[in-house]
C-alpha cells in the first residue's frame, strides 16, 4: 500500500484570509483545484474548498465579492501524517466527512491530499471489474 506523501501534492496553493470568495473561486478554476489552505503570516489557519463556496456562501445568497474565506473557512485543519498509508487517508476522510485533507511533515503541513488524489491511485492499483463495450 503506498504512502499518503507518495500521492499527494507538494506545496499547496493558499489565500490570505481577506482575500474575496469571489476571487479564491476564480483560483481554484484556473488552477484546476477544488481546494485553498487559507494562511496567515507563515501560519496555515484554515481551508476553503469548493462545498464551503457552495454551501456557505451561493446556496445563502451571499456576495461573494465581499464575502472573505476567513468567514467561511473551515478551521482547524484536518491533518494526516504523510507516512500514513493511503487507505488510512481513505478512512479518515469518510470518518470525519471531508474530502480534502492536509499533509503534514513532523506536524508542519507541506501538502494535501483529495478524494480525487484517492480515486486516482486506486484507479491505477485496482484491476478493471468493470468491462466497458
Amino acid at each position: 500500500m503506498g504512502t499518503v506523501a507518495k500521492i499527494m501534492r507538494k506545496h499547496p496553493k493558499a489565500v490570505g484570509p481577506a482575500t474575496s470568495v469571489s476571487s479564491a473561486a476564480k483560483h481554484m478554476r484556473e488552477d484546476r483545484i477544488g481546494s485553498l489552505f487559507v494562511k496567515e503570516g507563515k501560519e496555515f489557519v484554515g481551508i476553503i474548498t469548493d462545498t464551503d463556496i457552495v454551501r456557505r456562501a451561493v446556496a445563502q445568497g451571499k456576495d461573494l465579492k465581499k464575502l472573505t474565506v476567513k468567514q467561511i473557512m473551515s478551521s482547524p485543519i484536518a491533518t494526516i501524517e504523510g507516512s500514513r498509508t493511503v487507505q488510512d487517508a481513505h478512512d479518515m476522510m469518510g470518518d470525519l466527512g471531508v474530502r480534502h485533507l492536509g499533509v503534514t511533515e513532523a506536524g508542519t503541513i507541506v501538502g494535501v491530499i483529495s478524494v480525487r488524489d484517492l480515486l486516482l491511485y486506486y484507479q491505477k492499483v485496482s484491476e478493471p471489474k468493470i468491462a466497458q463495450d
